[in-house]
């Protein structure tokens, strides 16, 4: 593992905000490394309010979207939403279904099936549209570059509304209305929202035009919040707005779907964290194992026992997803040993009979196991199907384009990507993306990497700074939990393993005469050597409170140690 600070801001900022806000040092580092230098930035950023959300009109097309979905109305058309089957797509199908159910009943929901209809608009769907006499179809999170399809509806006189997050391209769909933050000739002032964020937007501009305030939109943040976590969106801006009250709803009074989710969780006080790892999974199982509707069903369900019921089909989605991740890479790494390919630049594997739904989590699995840019291939009728993960700054987007020549077809960006080929071109293929990798990668990619935020005295570290720590969340992309260095470190002679393979440490810490903090290193139990017998290590970690019979300490996270220099 990497370790590397974070560059340092600008002392002059730093001693600015310091001044303003009667803070510490390190916050005011924390602060302006996340881009706030003004105490009104700064009071956004710790007392963000709904008010601070941005006018839906100001976005490209709102206008025409809201007058489209209005003349449906009043003209009883049928009108379908349709979303991709991941948990951006779900949730933001759920979110505008039934929004507009609240005061209109001529509303159908439809999600593609992963494996007969694949990614974004289908004609499949168009046709289910047609044969149902839908005259308004509005597309949730994908959609941007379906040009074709647009144009397939609309010769069946079958409008759309796209409302998507993904960057266009040089055309766009011929649609009604195009709702894209990411459109060029859009000035909308924030541009990362998720698919399920801009179908909000959709809603509280119908809201307006309906005399309704932002408030009676509170209701659906929990669905927001969830795509928010889910797509790993940057989390400042308006998404920070929108995830904050988000997860108060999920914490207070959540939609019976969600609650359903996590009602047996002994965690009273959920996370952002704990949405991507709990509830994100279980809502994409559905798509992976059976298929996205049941997902909708959950979320869109009033009556607590039905959505119970859904909760428990879903979750044993969700365990047979695990099982499936788990066999098929073990699978894989038995065919990386197999074939001597543990000291290649990159990992392409193959069989034909695993499952489609969970290749992606495979590839990412290998990447936490050989650290290097990753291909999972299955079958997929006549021809083979991959998801393909990256590492930190090597964009396997440009490799795969550089291998083209193999592929039937392939999309994605930097981190991931999809593609298809012939199951005669996949040698060819492989070793064509190895060799890509191993002229374009630089080799210090290969090895993982860990950024902090600041060095830290453990006689920093107290109740107050953890106070306001705390007041950071929550965080994400562009606002990663703080990670601190501490250098000099000595166990009190407690330090032990943890866990059925003893694959955890937890240890008693101090520093100098410092007082002693607990520490736990989840997947660090291999490292207890450079702890015990009073040797000196050096720690990246972040604080986090501890409560253990009623009683809240602070703790140390280990992120990663090191024998000590100093």
């Amino acid at each position: 593992m990497r370790w590397n600070p974070k560059s340092k801001p600008n002392p002059e900022k730093v001693q600015a905000i310091q001044q303003a806000l009667q803070v510490d040092e390190i916050i005011a580092t924390l602060l302006v490394q996340r881009g706030i230098e003004t105490f009104e930035q700064a009071k956004t950023f710790f007392r963000p309010t709904l008010a601070d959300l941005h006018n839906p009109y100001l976005m490209k097309d709102m206008d025409k979207a809201v007058a489209r979905i209005e003349k449906a109305i009043a003209n009883n058309e049928n009108i379908l939403v349709f979303g991709d089957y991941d948990v951006d797509g779900t949730t933001a199908v759920s979110l505008v279904s039934s929004y507009l159910r609240s005061f209109y009943p001529n509303v159908a929901t439809y999600i593609p099936d992963r494996y007969a209809e694949g990614y974004g608009i289908s004609y499949m769907g168009i046709d289910y549209a047609e044969d149902n006499d839908i005259s308004l179809i509005i597309a949730l999170d994908c959609g941007i570059k379906s040009i074709d399809h647009v144009n397939y509806a609309k010769a069946k006189n079958i409008d759309f509304i796209i409302c998507d997050h993904h960057r266009p391209g040089d055309i766009l769909p011929d649609a009604v209305a195009v709702l894209d933050p990411k459109r060029e000739d859009c000035s909308y002032p924030y541009d990362e929202l998720c698919g399920c964020g801009v179908g909000f937007k959709l809603v509280q501009a119908l809201a307006e035009n309906r005399n309704q305030t932002i408030e009676d939109l509170v209701e659906y943040l929990d669905l927001v919040a969830t795509a928010i976590a889910a797509d790993i969106v940057p989390i400042n801006g308006e998404n920070r707005v929108l995830a904050k009250f988000g997860l108060e709803v999920i914490n207070s009074n959540p939609r019976p779907g969600i609650k359903a989710l996590i009602q047996n969780l002994k965690k009273k006080v959920l996370t952002i964290t704990d949405v991507v790892f709990i509830v994100a999974p279980r809502i994409n199982a559905a798509g992976r194992i059976k298929h996205g509707n049941e997902a909708v069903a959950l979320l869109t369900e009033y009556d607590l026992d039905q959505a119970e019921q859904f909760a428990s089909e879903i979750e044993q989605h969700n365990s047979d997803r695990k099982e499936l991740d788990k066999q098929i890479t073990k699978e894989a790494l038995l065919q990386i040993e197999a074939n001597n390919e543990q000291n290649r630049y990159s990992t392409v594997v193959y069989q034909e009979n695993w499952h489609k739904g969970v290749i992606g989590i495979v590839a990412s699995r290998l990447v936490e196991n050989y650290y290097r840019p990753t291909i999972v291939f299955t079958k997929s009728g006549e021809k083979l199907a991959a998801s393909a993960r990256s590492v930190k700054d090597f964009d396997v987007y440009n490799a795969l384009e550089a291998c083209a020549e193999h592929l039937e077809q392939f999309g994605g960006h930097m981190y991931a990507a999809g593609m298809t080929l012939l199951e005669e071109n996949y040698e060819n293929f492989k070793n064509a993306f190895e060799k890509v990798v191993q002229e374009t990668i630089h080799p210090d990619l290969l090895t993982p990497e860990i950024s902090y935020d600041a060095e830290i005295e453990l006689s920093e570290i107290n109740p107050k700074l953890m106070r306001l720590l705390k007041q950071f969340e929550p965080f994400g992309p562009e606002n990663m939990t703080p990670l601190f260095l501490a250098k000099g470190l000595t166990d009190s002679g407690y330090a032990k393993t943890l866990g059925s393979d003893n694959e955890h440490l937890k240890a008693f810490v101090k520093q100098g005469n410092s007082e002693s903090f607990g520490v736990i290193g989840f997947g660090l139990g291999n490292k207890l050597d450079l702890v015990v017998n009073k040797n000196k290590f050096d720690a990246i970690f972040s604080l986090e409170e501890n409560e253990w019979k009623d009683t809240v300490t602070l703790q140390l996270q280990l992120r990663d140690i090191n024998t000590s220099n100093g």
